[in-house]
């Protein structure tokens, strides 16, 4: 049996959190690769809502081991209170177990400070964080700096570090910032009692999933974000500070790539984006307000209001190419549902003429100056929420996301009409041989 890789294809809000929960019911492990409490899975189970921001999204099932990787930043704070969360409104099932690997970097008070220090500072070129310490969490794992899970566990450990990094950060927040110091002893104080609480969830995942994988149990990878935001691949500097290409789901939880047998690719029916930074098919007009009022196109992270636009082509077939893409999941179409005429974007112009349908150019000089270029195709007016099947779809429905196949390249494994778990076409599930 495969083992399936969950990725974005294009700025993040696809509704992973949906699929990722489907598709957990066939797996064993579901497994979070990268990024941190800068993204939000929204689920809606038996029409009850819950959001999750660092746990992974098949938490809800029974039976499941739930693997917080070592690639993901995890803010101790966040991940207890979703832990209690969770339990107090009797989510957490008792034979679903939940590891946190013991190399994953921690988001630390300096962090969320330097974040949004950052932010404020910055005139008219804002790259629209949330804010949460995710960016600066990750420099200081790649500067070698930062506090891993198992140093948190050790108080020496945890005592020197903090005590070097906040000589740094402080330095920073004071002098460059005009902002007040962080206190170490309340830093300390309020990271050990996480200790205690996070202690019995610390594991070496790595080895957890690679045994799972020995007794031919099923990983599920979840990603956050989209492809677009990929500190690589992306839209720099309008990214991400992590790799969420699929690429990154083995190095974010330490398995070999071989070990990977699908990617699935989830496209929302449109385009939306939280932030700052190009979008070609943005919609400022009615339509476009139209489709973030039905959507609830609300950042689930930070409440603010997705930009909303066509749906894209050129984006998805660059995340199909960059992440090795074998299936796409086409969500929230039924917030199209009564738009009389749909636009799909399949190409870039520039005003020199240079045409752009596999790839976004990265110079952002360039792509901010082309132009869409659209194919029409008729709307429908039906309700689609109730659907079982492709064929239960109006003709013009069916038409649309054929079209997005075509366009694509690769088939279509499932189709979302509706928030809940029910209103689901399933055509394909990605585990099968």
């Amino acid at each position: 049996m495969a083992n399936v890789v969950v990725i974005g294809t294009q700025w993040g809000d696809e509704g992973k959190g949906k699929v990722v929960d489907l598709y957990a019911e066939d797996a064993d492990v579901i497994a979070r690769f990268q990024g941190g409490n800068n993204a939000g899975h929204t689920l809606v189970v038996k029409g009850v809502q819950t959001i999750l921001h660092v746990i992974p999204s098949g938490i809800l099932h029974d039976h499941k081991i739930c693997v917080i990787g070592n690639g993901v930043v995890v803010d101790p704070a966040v991940m207890v209170q979703e832990i209690d969360d969770l339990r107090n409104r009797s989510l957490f099932p008792a034979d679903t177990k939940l590891l946190a690997s013991e190399i994953a970097h921690l988001i630390m008070p300096y962090h969320r400070r330097l974040d949004l220090a950052r932010e404020a500072r910055k005139t008219g070129k804002k790259i629209g964080t949330t804010g949460r310490g995710i960016g600066p969490a990750y420099e200081d794992k790649v500067a070698r700096t930062g506090i891993r899970l198992c140093d948190l566990l050790d108080d020496e450990i945890f005592r020197e570090k903090l005590k070097a990094n906040l000589e740094e950060k402080n330095f920073y927040l004071t002098k460059l910032f005009g902002e007040a110091p962080l206190d170490e002893r309340e830093v300390y104080d309020e990271y050990r009692a996480y200790a205690e609480k996070l202690k019995p969830y610390v594991a070496n995942t790595s080895l957890v999933v690679e045994r799972e994988m020995r007794k031919g149990k099923k990983i599920l990878f979840e990603g956050a974000q989209g492809c677009h935001l990929d500190v690589d691949h992306g839209t720099f500097p309008y990214v991400t500070s992590s790799n969420t290409v699929a690429g990154n789901a083995s190095c974010g939880t330490g398995i070999g790539p071989l070990a990977i047998g699908a990617v699935v690719g989830i496209c929302k029916a449109y385009t939306t984006r939280v932030g700052q930074g190009p979008f070609i098919t943005e919609l400022t007009c009615e339509i476009g307000d139209r489709i973030q009022k039905v959507g609830q196109e609300f950042g689930a992270t930070t409440g603010r209001k997705r930009r909303c636009g066509w749906l894209d082509m050129v984006l998805i077939k660059q995340s199909i190419r960059v992440s090795g893409i074998t299936g796409i999941a086409i969500t929230k179409l039924d917030v199209l549902t009564g738009i009389e005429k749909l636009k799909i974007c399949v190409g870039y112009k520039s005003p020199s003429g240079d045409e752009f349908t596999e790839s976004v150019p990265a110079n952002l000089r360039v792509l901010s100056e082309c132009r869409p270029v659209y194919q029409e195709l008729d709307g429908w007016t039906e309700d689609i929420q109730h659907a079982k099947q492709i064929g239960d779809l109006p003709k013009n429905a069916r038409r649309y996301v054929e079209r997005i196949e075509t366009l694509a390249g690769v088939p279509l494994t499932l189709v979302s009409v509706g928030a809940g778990r029910e209103n689901t076409i399933i055509l394909k599930s990605p585990f099968s041989d």
